[in-house]
């Protein structure tokens, strides 16, 4: 079977910036969703998010926006604004853990209730001809959430549901719970994308030998922890190319170029970095260690001089 793999958004990382750099350098993903669009209750959508979608930044990519709402205007004002973009898509996000979102009642925080999410549906194929995509999670507080939701998502066209398999509640600690989530494939006729713990070529063979019917894969966290992983799963290998940490130096000084370029100032781009390298640093011998050499680098010049240090010592090794 062939596999479809999908960059799952990760709100702060996976912009056209990363996205653009990362399909360069390592490629292996056939689909990026952009992290979520967030209206607030204002009809206007922020620059920020406008530059992430624009057509022109994503030329090389093929992109999904996505909108996290529970309200049905906003939904409508924003599948409006992508269609007259040239999408034809709009990625639901019922999946998002965070309390600053799910105690707004939005992200995996909506799943609890069946009826708000079944009006917003209605409304949206009612008036709107975007083609809705979900991506959630099992639910808030029990993975028994999403089994009341899944009979009302059949009555719509959806093109797919992609299930995060875990609760809200746990945001990314503990195992993902894999017989609730088989229990989602029996309990809908909708096509499914398995999200979850793809951290490696092991990690992913394991998860395509349970569920032999799954073909869409989205990676997150694992995507940025290894960027080499979407081609290793494509080429089913788990060797790395020798020049592994040559690439990986390159793809960095992108990216760091570009941010520290738009962002103003050098608390911005060290915070920027410093998320990146939460994850950067499971690709190297020592995690902790490297982790903590970016995070004592206090200003731009140690910085670059830690970087230089990291990669100097990965590629002697």
């Amino acid at each position: 079977m062939s596999h479809t793999l999908l960059s799952s958004p990760l709100q702060g990382f996976t912009d056209y910036k990363f996205r653009n750099a990362f399909n360069h350098f390592f490629g292996g993903i056939d689909t990026f969703y952009s992290p979520y669009i967030r209206l607030n209750g204002k009809m206007v959508i922020k620059n920020s998010y406008q530059r992430d979608i624009l057509l022109e930044n994503n030329t090389t990519l093929e992109v999904i926006p996505q909108i996290i709402t529970n309200d049905v205007e906003e939904f409508l004002f924003v599948s409006k604004y992508v269609r007259e973009l040239g999408y034809k898509e709009l990625n639901w996000n019922l999946g998002c853990p965070y309390p600053m979102v799910t105690k707004r009642g939005m992200g995996s925080g909506l799943i609890a209730d069946p009826e708000k999410i079944n009006n917003i549906l209605h409304k949206i194929h009612n008036e709107s001809d975007i083609l809705v995509s979900m991506k959630m999670r099992m639910g808030y507080d029990t993975p028994e959430e999403i089994l009341d939701v899944l009979p009302i998502l059949d009555n719509y066209p959806l093109k797919n549901i992609a299930i995060h398999a875990r609760i809200g509640k746990q945001l990314y600690k503990g195992g993902t719970n894999l017989e609730a989530f088989q229990k989602c494939l029996d309990n809908s006729k909708h096509k499914m994308y398995y999200n979850g713990d793809i951290t490696s070529v092991a990690a992913f063979k394991k998860l395509e030998e349970r569920f032999t019917t799954i073909d869409h894969w989205m990676i997150g966290r694992g995507l940025i922890a290894d960027p080499f992983l979407p081609s290793m799963i494509k080429d089913n290998t788990t060797e790395y190319p020798k020049n592994r940490y040559d690439i990986f130096n390159e793809f960095h000084d992108r990216i760091y170029k570009e941010y520290d370029a738009a962002l103003s100032g050098p608390t911005p781009i060290k915070m920027k970095m410093l998320g990146f390298w939460e994850y950067f640093s499971k690709s190297f011998a020592n995690p902790q260690k490297t982790y903590k050499k970016i995070k004592k680098a206090q200003s731009a010049k140690n910085y670059i001089i830690a970087v230089n240090e990291i990669f100097k010592e990965a590629k002697n090794n």
